[in-house]
């Protein structure tokens, strides 16, 4: 079965040449050149991961990132001339798995793909368990829905991710190098800074005040544990 890639970029210089790259690694690109574009080939095509364009002409990557995560949690790589951090954070905060900054080599980008595919499968426990409930604190990994008490939360795939483990396993301490390891893979290329934005993301959307029974809690110099108030 044919690996559907949607490249959404308005430069033909860099379609072209990630074509010819997806092409000889066995992918099966399907180009778009505008934000609407995107949509409709997305709709069209049995997509399996997309390389998104932030600048592109009627609706930019931000746009097309934020449609696609109401409905699917595809793998999405933001590619992005941008080298702020503030780009890169939001594409991060709207969902994208993965960014790379142009000018960029074709083989990091192949490379990218090979390990986001491999996490494609949400994150698990040896065992079948889909659903957790801590305290208030219910996650669903078959819906991807997370509530605290009634109400329910607006979580990226990744923040998810991040409190399945941390929930899974109470009041132990995790190095950011695990957690990197257990929600973006052992390949991602990116560094440590990702998962305490993810985190600092994640708490603000928790909102947990002080008498909650739970906090996600820094460990300075380590990493962070899922802390619970035993009664």
């Amino acid at each position: 079965m044919d690996k559907f890639i949607l490249i959404a970029d308005d430069h033909k210089e860099i379609t072209s040449i990630l074509e010819t790259y997806l092409l000889q690694n066995g992918f099966f690109p399907i180009i778009a050149s505008d934000g609407e574009e995107a949509l409709r080939k997305f709709n069209a095509f049995p997509i399996q991961l997309i390389l998104l364009d932030i600048m592109m002409p009627k609706k930019d990557g931000y746009a097309v990132l934020q449609t696609i995560r109401q409905a699917s949690s595809i793998p999405i790589i933001m590619l992005t001339a941008k080298g702020e951090e503030g780009d890169k954070i939001l594409g991060l905060d709207y969902g994208a798995d993965d960014y790379i900054v142009k000018p960029f080599s074709p083989k990091e980008v192949i490379a990218r793909i090979h390990a986001v595919l491999r996490r494609v499968v949400p994150l698990s426990e040896p065992s079948t368990k889909q659903h957790l409930t801590l305290h208030n604190l219910s996650l669903n990994l078959e819906t991807y829905q997370v509530t605290i008490g009634t109400a329910q939360l607006n979580l990226t795939k990744k923040e998810i991710d991040l409190l399945w483990v941390l929930a899974s396993h109470p009041n132990r301490v995790f190095t950011r190098d695990e957690l990197l390891d257990l929600v973006w893979g052992y390949d991602y290329y990116g560094d440590m800074r990702t998962v305490d934005t993810h985190m600092k993301r994640l708490r603000h959307k928790l909102n947990l005040d002080e008498d909650s029974p739970w906090h996600i809690k820094t460990i300075w110099g380590v990493g962070y544990t899922l802390e619970t108030i035993s009664n």
